[in-house]
């Protein structure tokens, strides 16, 4: 019996194997995944901000996933989109889960990208040789909010097609163009039921293959140039004989095995959210949006879901309309040129000066109090507040050249540092 069962697990291996090999003639698979996973050498001292990277490829998977799901009993026409709504809710089986999980989805989404933005602000993950791998993340960022827009007005709530009708209007302020290229957005003179199809479908098709793109060439500038680590050190310049970063470690199993802990950690919180306050008090889905649109009835106070509002704020911190555009603008744009601005000779937060950390701390602060700040209405103190923190904000981007040359800086280590 022993005999016979040796046997066979011989020819099952040598199936396996053949099968493999079958396989990678045609398909480079093994490759790949000693490239990027089994061989890819990150630093041995990634910490927990590492994790939100592999966190937001979690939330985009599970945000197609849900979002697939919902488009089977959708319907994007403005006579029955609200109502196909309510009907995902109330009839399709697990629709309110499978509704929730995306609504959810949306905003952790942008929790987890602006944390990984943090992240990246802190240890200077933008300097060289990462140029252009902050670029493809910031056009992901992008691509996210576009995504978000789209994705807003599909309800059809009242807070969507006010929502939509406000920031589509904004294009409006660009001179000449500006009313030619509105109705073009919007495919009509008005919100109507060709820009409900329009935005379904740019939401559906055209943004998410983007997006996804977008992801594939961010992994691979990663895996070109090497992570960023805590100490800002280049780890592939201090290599072992076997071509080994000495103060690297495989990106599989061991950081794997820290991101699994992570994916548990973000699940609990995530189905807390989508079991127990789906709506997060009116921030995730707005008390209005449970309302049919009604272009005769607009609500008291219209603002852009949360991830949107210290924009927002900017936008209406100007008395005039282009130049808030304008600004508004200019709060996402300059995030791409923080490469260039950054004169510090070193990438690290730990190794800056008060300068910088008190640049950072202050930028924080502004961008929390500007998104509080879109959620109220624009007048008196909230208004005046705005602009102070507005002012604020574009000085850590405008005055970087200079607080970063000033900064004094520690000496960097040879080799990362370990901290237990």
């Amino acid at each position: 019996m022993s005999s016979s069962h040796n046997d066979g697990a011989q020819v099952a291996g040598r199936g396996a194997g053949g099968f493999n090999r079958w396989l990678n003639k045609r398909f480079p698979l093994d490759k790949m995944l000693r490239e990027h996973i089994t061989e890819y050498y990150a630093s041995k001292n990634l910490n927990w901000w590492s994790v939100f990277g592999s966190l937001a490829l979690v939330v985009l998977v599970i945000q197609i996933v849900s979002g697939i799901f919902l488009t089977m009993s959708y319907k994007p026409a403005a006579a029955d989109a609200f109502a196909s709504v309510e009907y995902i809710m109330r009839d399709v089986n697990w629709g309110w889960l499978i509704r929730y999980m995306h609504s959810t989805g949306a905003s952790m989404f942008f929790v987890v990208v602006y944390v990984h933005m943090f992240r990246g602000m802190m240890y200077g993950s933008y300097k060289n040789p990462r140029e252009l791998l902050w670029i493809f993340g910031m056009f992901i960022y992008l691509a996210l909010a576009a995504e978000a827009f789209f994705g807003y007005l599909l309800p059809w709530g009242q807070m969507s097609y006010w929502g939509a009708q406000v920031i589509v209007s904004l294009f409006g302020a660009i001179p000449v163009v500006g009313e030619s290229l509105v109705e073009w957005i919007r495919g009509d003179f008005f919100i109507s039921d060709i820009t409900l199809n329009r935005f379904f479908a740019l939401h559906v098709i055209a943004i998410p293959l983007v997006l996804v793109g977008l992801v594939v060439v961010h992994i691979l500038a990663l895996h070109e140039v090497g992570s960023n680590n805590p100490d800002g050190v280049e780890i592939k310049e201090k290599k072992g004989p076997d071509g080994v970063p000495l103060d690297g470690v495989a990106f599989h199993p061991y950081h794997t095995a820290k991101d699994l802990v992570a994916f548990v950690a973000f699940a609990i919180v995530f189905a807390a959210i989508v079991f127990y306050a789906p709506e997060m008090g009116g921030y995730f889905l707005e008390h209005a949006n449970f309302e049919a649109a009604d272009p005769l009835k607009t609500p008291e106070h219209i603002a852009p879901v949360w991830y949107f509002t210290p924009f927002y704020a900017i936008l209406r911190a100007v008395p005039d309309k282009l130049g808030g555009v304008i600004l508004m603008g200019a709060a996402m744009i300059l995030l791409f040129f923080l490469p260039w601005l950054d004169r510090s000779p070193v990438k690290s937060i730990r190794y800056r000066g008060w300068m910088f950390k008190l640049a950072l701390a202050v930028f924080v602060v502004s961008f929390f109090v500007l998104g509080f700040l879109g959620t109220r209405p624009a007048t008196g103190v909230y208004t005046t507040l705005a602009r102070v923190f507005a002012v604020l904000y574009f000085a850590f981007f405008l005055l970087m050249p200079l607080y970063t040359k000033w900064d004094k800086t520690k000496p960097v280590p040879e080799r990362v540092v370990y901290h237990d």
